[in-house]
């Protein structure tokens, strides 16, 4: 919902604000390229116009809530919302008020945020609120018994005054807050196909890393429905991100599951992981990437307790970093359906075959290697080199 009139969209960021004045200048330059890179490639008009604390999105009334929910897509918004912009007076802010009422108040309490940039204005921000609420009032009620709360309001009619212009609006939509995409070195994404793992990825897009999908194929352990799940989820993420490379590294992996299932039965699915692991090391090599990203959360299986974790990460030289390792499933869940990557994750995949009979939970680094084939990180090394890149 957006007043009458609506042409701007106001977007708000967040941990930028913390920075030095040289790096901030530098992320908010990331941000609007960001920006503008979503409104392309959703075809939404607008124009980003960049200010030191805000950013605008100036469009048209019928675009303003679609350039809104896009703005709010970016990572390092905080907030956006669709507005009227006027003059910074108090005719024009009640005038904008008074008609936003009239046309989109229809009952129920409601309240008025104000805010205040320029303190040299000739009047306050709790000025604006409590003329403002009169003016509301009046505006409506010949048609019903207007309420007021300050509290709890059914809506809420925000204003924020800056130096050139005033800005009324109705709504603010959650962003992902974080920091520009961009803003931090790459990761490695190792894209299992899973609910988790690309909820990882985004979670670290969401700290600035773009990431470097890589998919590794299991061969016929894996099955042709567990590629094609990954490769949606991908597509999902690139809607994020469309002016950066989201292309996947499909690595050939079957000969080396077909190695381990031949000749270990305890402990094997560790050697797997060591195995995805040195992969995704190779290919952060050549991309010049500064970790790899899993979506392991802390006891959620038998290869990710706390001692098989410790364990299988001695295998790199480089971090592996998981962002969900102290979530909740039902709250890695909430947010996969939130950034619209669930029902990819969940598509029917091929039959799992690799696992053994019994789980292993509390491995020692030395006999694993010594049950493990000593070949099995050469195979890696050759798969990692012979991955194509593929679009998802």
């Amino acid at each position: 919902m957006h007043p009458p009139g609506a042409d701007v969209v106001l977007v708000r960021h967040g941990d930028v604000n913390v920075k030095s004045t040289q790096v901030k200048r530098y992320m908010v330059g990331l941000l609007v390229e960001h920006l503008e890179a979503l409104l392309a490639d959703r075809s939404v008009p607008g124009e980003v116009d960049r200010r030191w604390n805000r950013l605008l999105v100036h469009t048209d009334e019928a675009s303003v809530a679609e350039a809104a929910a896009t703005a709010a897509d970016a990572f390092g918004v905080v907030s956006a919302s669709p507005a009227r912009a006027v003059t910074p007076e108090r005719e024009a802010i009640y005038e904008a008020l008074a008609e936003t009422a009239r046309e989109c108040y229809d009952g129920g309490s409601f309240a008025v945020d104000a805010r205040r940039a320029d303190k040299d204005l000739p009047f306050t921000s709790e000025d604006l609120a409590r003329e403002g609420g009169d003016e509301i009032w009046a505006a409506v009620e010949d048609e019903f018994e207007p309420e007021v709360d300050l509290e709890d309001p059914d809506l809420t009619f925000g204003v924020e005054v800056r130096e050139d212009a005033a800005y009324v609006y109705l709504e603010e939509l959650d962003g992902p807050g974080g920091l520009p995409l961009g803003s931090q070195a790459p990761m490695v994404a190792l894209i299992s196909g899973g609910i988790d793992s690309p909820v990882a990825a985004y979670e670290v897009m969401c700290r600035g890393s773009p990431v470097v999908p890589v998919y590794v194929d299991l061969g016929e352990y894996g099955g042709v429905d567990h590629e094609a799940r990954a490769m949606e989820t991908v597509r999902s993420l690139a809607h994020y991100a469309p002016n950066f490379d989201m292309r996947v590294y499909r690595v050939p992996g079957g000969n080396a599951v077909e190695r381990l299932v031949e000749t270990m039965e305890e402990g094997r699915m560790l050697s797997l992981r060591r195995f995805f692991y040195r992969v995704a090391e190779e290919i952060a090599a050549e991309v010049d990437a500064s970790g790899i990203v899993t979506g392991e959360a802390l006891g959620q299986k038998s290869s990710q307790t706390a001692q098989n974790l410790g364990v299988t990460s001695r295998v790199t030289d480089i971090p592996i970093h998981r962002p969900l390792l102290t979530w909740d499933k039902q709250d890695i869940v909430a947010r996969a359906r939130e950034i619209e990557t669930f029902t990819d994750s969940t598509i029917p995949a091929g039959c799992n075959r690799v696992a053994p009979d019994r789980a292993e939970t509390n491995a020692r680094l030395e006999p694993l290697l010594a049950a493990e084939p000593d070949d099995v990180l050469e195979y890696a090394v050759r798969a990692a080199a012979n991955a194509d890149r593929v679009e998802p």
